[in-house]
């Protein structure tokens, strides 16, 4: 779940949603900065399909005791969160075994510095799984590959941009995750980052877009009221509280 907290409620959004966001990024992006164009298929599914490993977890959101908030993706409890990551990239390869490698580093990223033993063995067993599947493809050092990994992590990152601040949130209010703009780099913006700013309540304007012309895209997420919460469970306040909706174009 991806979670940003207002005065009086939580602002909830399965990443499952957030993921079709990042779908239609990849999706619209423009053909002549898609490397390996050829993938693109498999590269958009695994970019729809990267967070499918919080379908189930997402049904029923877990309260966090100790920070007094539900539990996001960033702190959900390490056993389960590395067992829900490996079920989500088994089925993706399932789906597409390219797809599944790209989703396969994307979550080994994220591992590479563990210390725990779980996060170290998550780790080599996702490098293991990664080899094979370069063997099983014939990809050796492929800045393809390097090009589709980064445009998955873009695309996320754009769409977790919406869904970690409010519409017109101020430049320097934003989440410190994009106040310096995105972290990946691309050769048709000169390998400097690229820095999203909100303009309004439904536009996101993109010091370079990548994409054909402007995308809209629509948000599901749900606002759970604290005071429900407090006196329902997490649970059964989020199941109550209504589907809303966040449209916004990028420019």
């Amino acid at each position: 779940m991806i979670i940003h907290e207002r005065e009086h409620e939580f602002v909830m959004v399965a990443q499952h949603d957030h993921a079709h966001v990042s779908r239609d990024a990849a999706q619209w992006w423009r053909d002549d900065y898609f490397l390996g164009i050829d993938k693109k298929e498999s590269v958009v599914l695994a970019v729809r399909e990267h967070d499918r490993c919080w379908i189930e977890p997402d049904e029923e959101p877990l309260w966090n005791e100790h920070t007094q908030q539900p539990y996001s993706f960033m702190d959900y409890p390490g056993s389960p969160k590395l067992a829900f990551y490996k079920e989500g990239i088994d089925e993706i390869v399932q789906m597409d075994p390219y797809a599944g490698l790209l989703c396969s580093l994307h979550y080994g990223s994220f591992l590479k510095d563990a210390t725990s033993t779980i996060g170290k063995n998550f780790w080599v067993a996702e490098k293991h799984r990664q080899q094979k599947l370069l063997n099983e493809l014939g990809i050796a050092n492929d800045k393809t590959l390097s090009f589709h990994l980064n445009l998955l992590k873009f695309c996320d990152n754009l769409s977790l941009y919406i869904c970690l601040n409010d519409p017109g949130t101020p430049k320097d209010q934003e989440h410190y995750f994009y106040r310096e703009g995105f972290p990946q780099r691309f050769s048709f913006a000169d390998e400097k980052p690229i820095h999203a700013r909100w303009l309004g309540q439904e536009t996101v304007s993109l010091s370079i877009s990548p994409f054909k012309k402007e995308l809209h895209v629509t948000l599901p997420f749900k606002a759970v009221e604290k005071e429900q919460i407090k006196d329902i469970g997490l649970a059964a306040a989020f199941q109550n509280s209504p589907i809303l909706y966040r449209e916004v174009t990028y420019l």
